[in-house]
This record gives C-alpha cells, structure tokens and sequence, in this order.
C-alpha cells in the first residue's frame, strides 16, 4: 500500500505540491471547507473540513485513518495552519513541530515577545489595547508605524500609519481582521525586504529561498501594504545573506523549530536583519513550488515532503547548485465586475516565461487591492539577468488585459 500524506489546505497554490507528492509515489488525502477547492479535485481522498477548525480536523484525520487507510505524514502548502498541522501530528503520533511551536508562529505578539526574550533582532512593537492608546503610542514613537491583526495572514488588515493616515479608521480596519479582536503596532524600518525558505535540520537552517520582495506599489495601494512579487538571486551581498541566515536561524530556534521548514519575511535596515514575521509552513505564491528550484535546482517542496514522512533531508541536498534569474510579478485589474479578458494563452510560451495563472474570469468581481489574495493572477519569468527577467515578466502583465465595468462598493466589500 502507499504511503499517505495529509494536505491541511486545498488551495489552488497547493495544487503543484500535491502533485509533486503523487509522482512520488504517494497517496494524497486533502482537506478543506470547500468541496470545490483545486486541490480537492487533484487529491486521491478529500476531507471537508475548515482547516481552522482544528479539533473537527483532528478528528476527521482519525476517522479517516481508522476507516480508510493509515496516515504516514501531515503538512500545508501555503495555507497558513501550522496549529492544525501540529494538532494532527501530535494526536497521530506524525512527525512535526510542536503546538506550542504553531501557536507561536500564528500569533504575531506571542511570537514577537518570545523572540525579544531570546534576543532576536526584531523592529520596536506594542499591542494595541484601544484607538486612545493608538493615539498613544504615536505620539510616543513617532511615524511611520505598521499596524497589523495578531492573527490573520496574506497582508489582510495590514496598513502602513503616516501623517495623513485616519487613526481611527486604520484601528477599526485592522481590528475587523483579526478573529482574536487584538491588534499589534511595529516600527517601519526602511531598507531592502527579503522573504526566506528555509529548512531546520537539526537546529541548523539551509536557506536555500532568497528573494528581494517588490515594493515599487508601496505607495499606489497606500496605506495598504502590497507585494508584487520578488527577484531572485538577491541583490545582498554574500555577507548579508549569511547574517539574514543567522537570524532566521536563531529565530527558528526561538519558536522551538529545529527540524522542519520555516518561512521568513525580513528587512535589512542600517545592515542589521529584523525579523517582521516567521512562518511554520510552506509559502505561498509559488515561491517553494517554483521560484526556488527555478532559481537554485533545490527541489525545495520535495524535502518538505520527506520531513513530513520523517525522513530527514542532507545537508548537501539543500545548497543551491546555481543561481539563475528568477522574477515574479502580479495582476492587479481595476476594481469591478470582469467584463472580458484577452487571450493569453500564446503568452506562456513566451521565451523565459515559466508559469503564468491569471486567477479571474468573466463575471467575476474584482475586489480593491487591500491584501494579497485580491492579487489577479501571476507570472514567473527567467532571464539571463535579473532585469531581463524582470522586463519579461512585467511585459506579460502589462499585456494581459482585464477590463471591468464599476459595480458599488457594497458589493466590492462582499469579495473581501
């Protein structure tokens, strides 16, 4: 019989993952609170179950493995429940990181203060207990300041405080993402931003994933805080790197990871690595599915794969072979309902062009850009430079055409 792995998470960028697995040989169950998830229609078994939920999914994956087949390993791709993951594993007796690892690592204030005690460069930061102590805390520190939901994820909620900015509008916006109702303000740091992929192997991090994250719509999408994609290889010199390494490292270590993957949103300000956010789990936005092994040759998923199983990758299957020019970028139509959109499909099999997704169709209702997951589509593009693959990416997004027709903003709310 195959061995089975459990995919907490069937999103349409776990898609890859789990087909990786199949070829490898495995048998792939799947769970998700929608029936019609990608990743459902791909799985050899589906759970419907929210996989935040996480004693309705313990208790799925028990079921299932006492009336279908035993489960041999549990994990994510790009969903952001390490706490399901972590649940699962412990209660299936599965190899994985803690609970209170996960719980760490999906509260940004617990994991902040724990990082803090154990002398990890992070930016300055403060729960937030009311606007008046919003209003507070910027008289205090200053701005520019970040305030974000202690518990959400993919930038939801997210806003970057400057002079112009509502305080209290900004308070109430962040607070109506976060489930726990508490919300967090940190420090901006200038300088570059890197996002990271890295897997402990016995407490020491390969950190094969190195990307410089774009920001040149900053200020389009203000306050809101988005990223177009990234560039690989990194424009850090060697040394830099090595330091971001260290801390991620020592970051890891902090939330108790020693074995498994960890995921790193970083900024380089002064020359000193901060750590804005760690993960404990695969990234999204096809970074760990095709960004590294395009930019490296690490099949970086694999390894993820086989420390879920409980086999322990080498050191050497880790470190880049090469590093070649990778660029990312996104779709970002104009809010409303879509109206038609031009054929692309002669446009990934442009020279250089390794994956291009545009997500949206006809009728659909784009929503305002206010976090990641209203991003359109993707494409990922090599190049002999880094600009090279840059310009080919950028050139395919600016030739994909979605138009949209205004629709109101009480129906735009509905999509987000």
């Amino acid at each position: 019989m195959k061995r089975t792995l459990l995919v907490v998470g069937g999103g349409i960028e776990a898609v890859p993952g789990i087909q990786l697995a199949q070829s490898m040989g495995l048998h792939v169950v799947v769970s998700d609170r929608d029936a019609d998830a990608e990743g459902a229609a791909v799985a050899d078994d589906f759970l419907l179950t929210d996989t935040y939920d996480v004693s309705r999914t313990v208790a799925q994956a028990k079921m299932f493995c006492e009336t279908v087949r035993p489960i041999h390993g549990v994990m994510c791709m790009g969903s952001d429940v390490p706490q399901t993951v972590a649940a699962i594993a412990q209660d299936l007796g599965l190899p994985g990181i803690s609970r209170e690892s996960a719980r760490l690592a999906t509260d940004k204030y617990a994991m902040k203060m724990k990082l803090l005690a154990d002398g990890v460069p992070v930016p300055w930061f403060s729960l937030v207990h009311s606007l008046t102590h919003l209003q507070e805390i910027v008289l205090e520190q200053g701005l520019p300041l970040v305030i974000k939901p202690v518990d959400s994820r993919g930038a939801r909620g997210v806003l970057r405080l400057t002079a112009e900015i509502d305080l209290a509008w900004a308070y109430q916006f962040s607070l109506s993402y976060s489930p726990s109702q508490q919300v967090l303000v940190e420090r901006f740091l200038d300088g570059p931003q890197v996002s990271t992929e890295t897997m402990m192997v016995d407490g020491v991090a390969h950190t094969p994933g190195f990307s410089d994250r774009n920001y040149e719509l900053l200020e389009t999408y203000a306050p809101h805080i988005i990223e177009n994609g990234g560039d690989l290889p990194s424009h850090l010199s060697p040394s830099q790197q090595e330091l971001v390494g260290k801390v991620v490292e020592q970051a890891a270590r902090s939330l108790g990871i020693v074995e498994g993957v960890v995921k790193g949103d970083i900024v380089v300000h002064h020359g000193q690595p901060y750590i804005i956010e760690i993960a404990a789990r695969l990234s999204g936005g096809y970074f760990c599915t095709h960004e590294i092994p395009l930019n490296t040759g690490v099949e970086f998923v694999r390894h993820a794969i086989y420390v879920a199983l409980g086999q322990k990758p080498k050191p050497e299957d880790l470190l880049p072979r090469y590093q070649k020019c990778v660029a990312q970028r996104y779709l970002f139509p104009s809010p409303g309902r879509v109206t038609r959109i031009s054929d692309f499909s002669h446009w990934a099999h442009k020279p250089g062009i390794a994956f291009l997704q545009v997500r949206v169709q006809v009728g659909d209702v784009v929503g305002t850009i206010e976090h990641h997951p209203a991003r359109a589509g993707v494409v990922i593009a090599t190049g002999e430079t880094r600009e090279e693959a840059a310009n080919r990416a950028q050139n395919v997004v600016q030739n994909i055409q979605i138009e949209t027709i205004p629709i109101s903003q009480a129906m735009l709310s509905l999509c987000h």
